[in-house]
């Protein structure tokens, strides 16, 4: 049967009632999607275990990483909405043009989303993260002279840097390499003065458990899990 005009109109009238509704979910949806999110660990709870034992790393994946996610969700949604969608390295050089009320927020917890996703990507279970070779073994050489000394210097950074924080393998725009240590969620994505190739999270979170307070045990075991495969990939990446 033909619609009549009646119909028509009536049919039309709610079409625009409901165009507004649609928007305003197409709209939520889309600042959904634009939400940072906890990836998935490329690995078992219980695949670094000679290591970091399983319930370290499920406290400290399931628990600690998911609140930097939901944290920097909410800071960005309620403090600085015009940020939403902007990718993570972006916020972090430029935490700066955030509004003030969000910078610390972000820092500390854009800083943890970034430091921990990149942390489980440079480790891989025990004999499966090969060794340094090819122009990241060159470039640590000219750098440090041999691996050893590197892992010295790396573990002396991590064992010293007091309260929590990180110590980092750093690139710079040079392509030169260097170890540096920050303090908290820190990273030199923040102040440009390089990018992270490697990292070792040195929050008691990451080794109480297991280590109680003997950093130094955890920094030691810690190199038998190192994924120097994904070590090489980010040396060789462009920034």
């Amino acid at each position: 049967m033909p619609l009549t005009r009646r119909d028509a109109l009536r049919t039309a009238a709610v079409g625009l009632v409901a165009a507004p509704a649609l928007f305003a979910v197409a709209r939520a949806q889309e600042k959904k999607a634009a939400e940072f999110t906890l990836p998935p660990l490329p690995y078992g709870y219980d695949a670094l275990k000679d290591s970091i034992d399983e319930e370290t790393m499920k406290i400290h994946h399931d628990k600690h990483h998911a609140a930097y996610v939901t944290n920097l969700n909410k800071a960005l949604k309620e403090d600085a909405p015009d940020f939403v969608g902007k990718p993570l390295e972006e916020l972090l050089a430029n935490l700066k043009k955030l509004p003030e009320k969000a910078q610390t927020a972000v820092r500390n917890n854009g800083g943890g989303h970034w430091n921990h996703t990149f942390f489980w990507t440079v480790m891989a279970p025990k004999g499966k993260g090969g060794e340094p070779s090819g122009d990241l073994l060159k470039a640590i050489e000219a750098a440090f002279k041999s691996v050893d000394d590197f892992k010295k210097g790396l573990s002396e950074a991590a064992a010293k840097r007091f309260g929590s924080g990180w110590a980092w393998l750093v690139k710079s725009k040079d392509g030169k390499l260097s170890i540096s240590s920050t303090p908290n969620q820190d990273n030199s994505l923040m102040d440009d003065s390089g990018t992270p190739i490697l990292g070792i999270d040195v929050w008691e979170h990451a080794y109480y458990l297991k280590y109680k307070n003997v950093r130094a045990d955890y920094v030691k075991a810690w190199w038998d899990v190192v994924n120097w495969k994904q070590v090489a990939d980010n040396f060789a990446a462009k920034k």
